[in-house]
């Protein structure tokens, strides 16, 4: 059975996430939250989120493939499908050569931690991969529920569902920043998507692919944040949001960011504003 992401999801590094808030972001009407900053094999955190909500899905953005062993992995991922059964999305991805000193055969790590989880169990349905490029894009179509690309556009998506065809989960992340102000805006989002992501190879290599030349990439331009940062009201975000969607995504998941970079009282307004205008709010 496939875990039902619903169409609007809410990203969050795993530093950020309490059970509490988990609650409140359930109870706006968001059908998924995805743990990002690697969590670790253990999955301690979204066993955690799952047991203080009801019916929301919790995703993982992303376990990293070098970090967290396959069978550990693939315990905790039992313990959890036992507890809380159809509501966790075991997203796992290879990460980026610039933060492993032994990045080697990327693409061979991949099917290999695939092959290991195949052998302790873990369903195809229950699991994501992180995917960018075409080769791998068509990999987490063949041996994952399907794919969950990080820093991308409409344009990627596009793509992406045409490399995937009919059928496989396609779940994009976006940045987005509710304001009308497009200097605050920038201010509060290009440190987030300069460092480190542009200066990153595997991210690089795919803005360069859908059209981001290397002067925006070096001097993180106007152009790149106001395409990876949506900026707005809550209309204008919302729209960005479900040009994902018009483009072929199952699921956009929105990564709310704000001047603190916590979920303080502008996050969770913004949140709030979000979900009435994409229609969530069950306030």
């Amino acid at each position: 059975m496939s875990v039902d992401l619903d169409r609007y999801g809410i990203w969050l590094r795993r530093d950020q996430l309490t059970p509490g808030l988990a609650t409140e972001i359930e109870a706006l009407g968001y059908g998924a939250i995805w743990i990002g900053g690697s969590p670790p094999a253990d999955l301690a955190l979204p066993e955690e989120l799952l047991a203080a909500t009801n019916r929301i899905a919790i995703a993982t953005g992303i376990v990293n493939i070098w970090q967290a062993p396959a069978p550990e992995v693939a315990e905790s991922y039992h313990r959890i499908e036992k507890a809380h059964p159809g509501r966790f999305l075991l997203g796992v991805g290879i990460g980026h050569p610039e933060a492993v000193r032994e990045y080697r055969s990327p693409y061979e790590t991949i099917v290999g931690y695939l092959d290991e989880l195949d052998a302790a169990g873990v369903p195809v349905e229950a699991r994501a991969l992180a995917a960018l490029g075409p080769k791998v894009l068509r990999l987490s179509g063949e041996r994952t529920a399907g794919a969950a690309p990080y820093l991308t556009t409409p344009r990627h998506t596009a793509e992406a569902r045409e490399i995937l065809g009919d059928g496989p989960l396609l779940a994009p992340e976006h940045k987005v920043v509710l304001s009308t102000d497009p200097e605050y805006a920038r201010t509060v989002g290009r440190p987030k998507v300069r460092d480190p992501y542009l200066r990153l190879s595997n991210y690089r290599r795919n803005l360069l692919r859908t059209g981001f030349t290397e002067e925006d990439l070096d001097t993180a331009s106007d152009r790149t944040i106001d395409a990876l940062v949506l900026h707005g009201d809550a209309a204008a975000v919302a729209a960005g949001l479900n040009a994902h969607l018009e483009a072929g995504a199952d699921h956009i998941c929105a990564q709310i960011l704000t001047a603190s970079g916590t979920p303080d009282d502008e996050y969770r307004a913004a949140l709030r504003a979000l979900a009435t205008e994409l229609g969530l709010s069950r306030a």
